[in-house]
């Protein structure tokens, strides 16, 4: 996926070029890649820290904040090989939402009930919402990440495929330090970069964290998963989290729908849905939560949903559906809600990063243009969907493997 410029070398952890054609060229050992990665990771801190020093970090903050780190190859493997395979949703949500995380779950909510209830009175987003983003982020603060975040950050800076992003990340880990909320050992978490009980990248920190302890310090970092909790509130909140409004709401789907309607640019009211035969679970028609599209994550063999704007506002966290569901999904069952009542596909699969690249390829070359990217979004999907509708096919929209082998 990405690369790191080592002045052409080899890179750490991937499969040395053959030289069949030159024997006298002599593969690269790792032992002196990695002695080339260090002198060039070297040479870029020396260089960032001039620029970093104009963004108004102090040279004493940046000493103290990168001494001893170093180039961390497991941080750039990691990030090559995160989109390569993935998970169906339906196997995604027995993790997302299991009976183990319910369990532990329900416990978080215990322990933290008083700042719970008040971070809800406070900011008017669901506690279980909240908790349920901790659940799925740390594991409801069990495992927040132990990286060095200098170290990964410096490291995915200096990496080419998203360098600016990753610098400008890093750049607000400094502002942190700088400003007194953590010292630079302390501020740990992921590889990628994403901080403390719920996750937060520095420039998230910067703009949302919040101090709700009132110490002085908005401390996501800490056992105390307080800040953490208001700061994810606030988060949602600043985006235009509805007060009351469900993310969304399973539904059935009535024969002879026409799934060109399942469509996140089609908006109707509940009421209106309601007409078309659009109903939850129970066969009532939804409450009048507000504008709502219909949303089939696994095609038309799989549930539905009807989702409001608050999904959209979690989709600020992540992007992608199968985790706004899996949050949404969660939540409900903190409050007591039952599973996921529709049926999955469960003879599909995944498709891996290369057939995903293949299946946009393929629609096309069959006059149904996409991005060939890897990544299935709106284009995509409606990609997808123009191709069913050639072929006499429900046109759910659903990048599947049977499309695929059609297109093939």
């Amino acid at each position: 996926m990405s690369r790191v410029f080592l002045t052409s070398l080899v890179v750490i952890g991937l499969a040395m070029p053959a030289f069949a054609a030159d024997q006298s060229v002599r593969p690269i050992p790792r032992a002196e890649v990695r002695v080339a990665a260090t002198a060039e990771f070297s040479d870029w801190i020396a260089a960032f820290r001039g620029r970093a020093l104009a963004k108004g970090i102090s040279g004493a903050t940046f000493d103290r904040a990168f001494e001893g780190v170093r180039y961390d190859a497991e941080v750039i493997k990691r990030d090559r090989n995160q989109s390569e395979f993935t998970k169906t949703i339906w196997d995604y949500l027995k993790t997302a939402a299991s009976e183990a995380r319910v369990k532990n779950g329900k416990a978080a909510l215990r322990r933290q009930a008083d700042a719970l209830q008040k971070i809800e009175a406070r900011y008017g987003v669901d506690k279980e919402i909240v908790a349920a983003i901790w659940g799925l982020e740390s594991a409801y603060g069990t495992f927040r990440g132990s990286k060095d975040l200098i170290g990964s950050l410096a490291t995915l800076a200096f990496d080419t495929r998203r360098g600016p992003f990753f610098e400008g990340q890093l750049i607000a880990a400094l502002k942190i330090i700088q400003a007194g909320d953590v010292a630079p050992r302390s501020m740990t978490g992921s590889w990628a970069g994403a901080m403390g009980h719920t996750q937060f990248i520095p420039t998230s920190y910067l703009d949302y964290a919040v101090d709700y302890t009132g110490d002085g310090k908005r401390d996501i970092w800490s056992d105390d998963p307080r800040d953490a909790l208001a700061s994810t509130a606030n988060y949602l909140k600043q985006f235009g989290w509805t007060t009351g409004q469900p993310w969304g709401v399973e539904v059935r789907v009535p024969e002879g729908f026409d799934y060109v309607l399942a469509d996140r640019k089609v908006l109707k009211s509940p009421a209106d849905w309601a007409k078309i035969g659009i109903l939850d679970v129970n066969r009532k028609a939804v409450p009048n939560h507000g504008r709502a599209s219909i949303l089939l994550p696994a095609g038309a063999a799989g549930a539905a949903f009807m989702i409001f704007d608050n999904f959209e506002v979690l989709e600020r966290y992540n992007t992608a559906d199968a985790y706004v569901i899996g949050v949404g999904h969660l939540a409900d069952r903190l409050k007591g809600g039952p599973k996921i009542q529709g049926d999955w596909p469960l003879d599909d699969r995944a498709l891996t990063l290369k057939e995903r690249k293949e299946l946009q390829r393929r629609l096309t070359e069959a006059g149904h243009p996409t991005k060939v990217d890897g990544k299935i979004g709106p284009l995509t999907i409606d990609a997808v969907r123009g191709y069913q509708k050639a072929q006499g096919l429900v046109p759910d929209g659903y990048a599947s493997l049977r499309i695929l082998q059609r297109l093939r």
